[in-house]
């Protein structure tokens, strides 16, 4: 049945016929969602009788025997080494903020085709009615036999990095928060190949990150790895410094680990000399600030759809610019990222994912870039073919090296 939602365009939700007008009519976002965006499809035919004993009885009974004896055979007599559970509680869709669990279905039904889509991996929408950090965990674990990974999505901060961990502790599947590493893995990327562009590299550079939520503490996290020179993050009352008494615990950890300069004060007053601006957090950067970044500077501003520093603005005094947007160069997409490091994870039935596998993933996506590096090509497009299988056969070498493959 269609929706009876106020026409945003005519302040109608009547035809000319005084009848109601479907959502469809006028915006296409609607049209291609009307039904969801998704379907179980089987992969083997029931056409008849004989088929139809071993799909289901008495033919699935040896099986389900089978795995009970040997429960390792799981992975090969069922879907559950190539499917991913998405799972949220709608507390941060996007740019929408806590909208709830069901309103938050169209996203992850979304990121599900781009698991099929771009890794060739099964994914199932989870929208659990809950928020409770306790109660999500005892949930997934309770779902966890039926998946070969969790992804967790739009959770917010500071309770995503909890349950994450607490996750991983309880389960022996790979726990994945995408907002927090498939952005820090796509980041780290755009910056290694930006810097390889300078004839620079990650530890020549000192990075400001506006923006101390998932996204902002997991790119620090992963850029101290790396081995960058040096990091601060800051949230809306300026540096995390050690010196702050309003720290959370999430913050005081990050503050323990970044900022080697012992910056204090805005983020403004940090960028000075900066040679990376990396923003995920909304908001605006005056152009004055960027004007007194280094010299040949990189500017990552990936809030979306406005972001911290206009393009436009960027250009004036950073070398290599880079958004979350798709209608720019060097976007910094996630889905460059996840599908190939579940796609990877999966294939060599990976226990976690460790911080090395990771970081395979990062330098397998600037790989791809190759020698057609160029300002406005740091990054590949998702469409580019080559992405998956390079991503995904670095993070399966990762992990047999880091000792968590089983496979």
């Amino acid at each position: 049945m269609a929706a009876e939602i106020v026409n945003p365009r005519s302040g109608s939700n009547t035809d000319q016929d005084g009848g109601v007008e479907p959502l469809d009519s006028f915006d296409p976002a609607f049209a291609l969602h009307r039904g969801g965006k998704m379907a179980v499809q089987a992969t083997v035919p029931v056409r008849d009788k004989d088929d139809l004993s071993l799909a289901y009885t008495p033919g699935v009974a040896r099986v389900c025997t089978a795995i009970a004896e040997q429960p390792e055979l799981v992975h090969d007599y069922t879907w559950k080494s190539s499917v991913v559970a998405v799972v949220t509680d709608g507390t941060a869709v996007l740019g929408l903020g806590d909208i709830g669990p069901e309103a938050s279905l169209p996203v992850m039904e979304g990121k599900a085709i781009l698991f099929k889509q771009f890794g060739g991996v099964d994914a199932v929408p989870i929208a659990l009615d809950c928020t409770d950090v306790d109660e999500i965990v005892e949930t997934v674990v309770r779902l966890a036999p039926s998946f070969g990974g969790v992804n967790l999505e739009d959770i917010s901060a500071p309770r995503c990095f909890e349950i994450e961990r607490k996750l991983q502790e309880r389960v022996d599947i790979p726990v994945f928060h995408d907002d927090q590493h498939g952005t820090a893995v796509v980041t780290l990327a755009a910056l290694r190949n930006a810097a390889r562009l300078s004839g620079r590299s990650i530890g020549d550079l000192r990075a400001v990150i506006s923006g101390a939520g998932a996204a902002g503490v997991a790119i620090a996290k992963m850029l101290i790895e790396a081995g960058i020179g040096d990091v601060a993050v800051a949230d809306r009352k300026g540096v995390v410094s050690a010196d702050r008494e309003d720290l959370t615990p999430v913050k005081r950890e990050v503050a323990s680990f970044t900022n080697k300069a012992g910056l204090t004060g805005s983020l403004e007053a940090a960028l000075e000399g900066a040679d990376v601006f990396i923003g995920v957090s909304g908001g605006t950067v005056a152009e004055e600030a960027v004007a007194s970044m280094a010299k040949g500077a990189f500017v990552f501003a990936m809030a979306n759809p406005n972001p911290e520093v206009h393009p436009d603005v960027a250009h004036k005094y950073a070398a290599v610019v880079a958004t979350g947007r798709s209608d720019f160069p060097n976007q910094i997409n996630n889905v460059l990222a996840f599908p190939g490091i579940f796609a990877g994870a999966l294939q060599v039935r990976a226990s976690r994912i460790t911080e090395g596998m990771k970081i395979a993933a990062a330098e397998a996506l600037a790989g791809v870039v190759g020698d057609d590096l160029a300002a406005d090509y740091v990054i590949p497009s998702p469409f580019d073919e080559r992405v998956a299988p390079a991503v995904t056969a670095a993070v399966a070498a990762a992990a047999r090296a880091e000792g968590v493959a089983r496979r």
